[in-house]
């Protein structure tokens, strides 16, 4: 089979290209920079220089295709929100005509569950959920228009699959909290009692696999994690002891640090394009519980998790072990 990956040489990318391969698919991976993923093409996948902006070449990229999994996109708590629009509304609709051109069979639309996220506790979500109307951050909120998009494009077979905080070797989240801990700057927001619902990496691979083969999947919506109501701070306690960082971080009270990203992010606005240390985003999702329903994931794709969230942070802590030969 002919599969097209946007996003190919991302972090999810590169796990969903190396599971293609390993299957006997003919995968052809879009992106801008190949340098991360030399051992794909050197096992045969096909490399696409593409921005998702230049929607000429992105329609171009869809021909002759099967499959074409949609992963690419902008991601991140603070940015201009004119990027955000162009790469994940506008280039969602470029994906999406390329395929309704050239009669792709399926797409296949990595979205998030940061889509429903209201910036308060949410229990047991499921696919059902309305989209919030409460948005922090341009990246949910371009990510909610362009799963809109998908859904409303009836001319193009699609399955839309939203992961919840994807995690594993390779990711950025997880070494920057090691970091920022190791450095002093990482602090527990919240009385530290809020779960949430990781996904290792492996597990979110499993599922866009499934999303290929089954039939009744098109038209849905599926979310998926690792089925563990996980609560965060200490998860990132027993990461940090992992690795050897001190698991004492300073606690800041919720309404505290909400009152310090505003003010930084209005500094950020002022200082034209300069980041904020702390988001509001980032903030909520921090502090407040967010767990879902996957029983849709299970019955029509057959999904059931494969690793779990214990063994996940081994992979991920011995990965990091081995890249950095440091002993951990």
């Amino acid at each position: 089979m002919k599969i097209l990956v946007t996003g190919g040489t991302g972090f999810l990318g590169r796990h969903l290209v190396s599971a293609l391969l390993d299957r006997g698919h003919r995968v052809y991976v879009m992106g801008r920079n190949f340098v991360s993923v030399q051992d794909f093409l050197t096992d045969g996948a096909i490399p696409i220089k593409c921005d998702l902006r230049d929607h000429e070449a992105v329609y171009a990229a869809c021909a002759g295709m099967n499959t074409v999994y949609h992963l690419g996109a902008l991601v991140g708590p603070w940015g201009d929100g004119t990027d955000f629009a162009a790469v994940n509304i506008e280039g969602t609709a470029a994906v999406l005509e390329g395929c309704r051109r050239h009669h792709v069979k399926r797409c296949v639309y990595v979205s998030s569950t940061c889509v429903t996220f209201n910036g308060h506790d949410q229990h047991a979500i499921s696919e059902q959920t309305p989209y919030t109307r409460h948005f922090t951050s341009d990246y949910a909120l371009t990510k909610k228009r362009a799963e809109e998009m998908v859904k409303s494009t009836v001319d193009v077979p699609a399955v839309i699959i939203r992961p919840s905080f994807v995690f594993g070797p390779g990711d950025q989240w997880l070494p920057g909290v090691v970091e920022a801990a190791a450095q002093q700057r990482f602090y527990q927001i919240g009385n530290g009692r809020n779960q949430v619902d990781l996904t290792y990496v492996d597990n979110v691979t499993q599922a866009l696999l499934a999303a290929l083969y089954v039939v009744n999947a098109t038209g849905k919506t599926y979310i998926i994690t690792n089925d563990e109501h996980v609560y965060i701070w200490d998860m990132i306690r027993t990461l940090l002891q992992r690795v050897k960082c001190s698991t004492e971080l300073r606690y800041v009270p919720l309404p505290f640090a909400r009152a310090v990203a505003s003010f930084r992010e209005r500094q950020a606005e002022r200082g034209k394009g300069m980041a904020p240390i702390l988001t509001r985003y980032g903030v909520d999702m921090l502090s407040c519980t967010q767990t879902y329903d996957i029983t849709a994931a299970r019955r029509d794709l057959g999904y059931q998790p494969i690793v779990s969230v214990a063994e996940g942070i081994e992979r991920t802590v011995e990965t990091w072990q081995l890249q950095h030969r440091i002993a951990i």
